[in-house]
């Protein structure tokens, strides 16, 4: 679209942030985005709780933080949360959220990929959603590692949104069976046309344009000197809770999708 690509010098990072900036006003409205029920939010915690460990007032940095979802969840956890975003109208929407509820989170502009945050400061990384849309995630890793406290934890929420697996095609096409025949009805669209090209164009320019598997980013991670390295695909408690607020496909869909949680540590010395 013309308003994000305008200009010789606007590349591809300057556009994933441009489409970011526009996806804040309704970023929230998105089920999967923001949080709906007591219960989705629950199984967030303890999926925290499974690989973080209570807070107690540990730094933690989320990275791409977005509207602020994943640093409430932190901050109701105990930890002391800083989030970074690089789209100023989610940072605003991140603000106004946490003083409305009262939260004592910190968020500030700033590139995942280049923190400019101190060395050896946080005792937490996290991220959701964020690693699919690196341009150069080896360098963003080490940028990662070099922000840890020796023994520190990086925590990554993230996906495949390329490929499908056999059950999810079968779904996909039983989805549009019914509703060609009136069985069942669509997703409401909750992007533009233009929207939706534009993240398009963006996915297959990334580095992960053929879909962020979890053991690739795993041995990427290793190549850059995390150690203690741990792929968790058990978020069935998750998109259960996520899935009243989807189409009954939709639901089963994201059901069998490849998402998943790697835990990564910076080695203790």
């Amino acid at each position: 679209m013309d308003s994000l690509a305008d200009g010789s010098n606007f590349n591809l990072r300057d556009e994933i942030k441009a489409y970011w900036s526009e996806r804040a006003a309704a970023f929230d409205q998105s089920p999967g985005h923001e949080i709906f029920s007591e219960a989705e939010r629950d199984a967030w915690h303890k999926l925290i709780l499974r690989h973080l460990g209570e807070g107690k007032g540990r730094p933690a940095l989320d990275l791409a933080s977005g509207t602020g979802v994943v640093s409430h969840l932190m901050d109701d956890l105990g930890f002391s949360v800083t989030g970074i975003d690089w789209a100023e109208p989610m940072l605003e929407l991140a603000r106004a959220k946490a003083k409305a509820r009262g939260r004592k989170i910190t968020f500030r502009l700033g590139d995942a990929e280049n923190t400019m945050e101190p060395s050896n400061h946080y005792d937490v990384i996290i991220n959701r959603h964020l690693v699919w849309t690196l341009v150069d995630p080896e360098a963003a890793f080490s940028e990662w590692l070099r922000v840890l406290n020796p023994g520190g934890t990086l925590l990554i929420v993230d996906g495949d949104f390329v490929n499908s697996n056999r059950l999810e095609q079968l779904i996909v096409r039983l989805s549009g069976f019914c509703q060609r025949f009136g069985l069942a009805s669509g997703e409401p669209a909750r992007s533009s046309y233009e929207l939706l090209e534009t993240h398009r164009s963006i996915l297959s320019r990334v580095y992960f344009s053929q879909g962020a598997r979890a053991e690739a980013v795993a041995d990427l991670l290793r190549r850059t000197g995390f150690v203690d390295i741990t792929i968790d695909t058990n978020m069935r408690a998750i998109h259960r809770a996520q899935a009243s607020n989807f189409s009954l496909f939709k639901g089963w869909a994201r059901a069998v999708q490849h998402r998943y949680v790697i835990r990564a540590r910076k080695a203790a010395h």
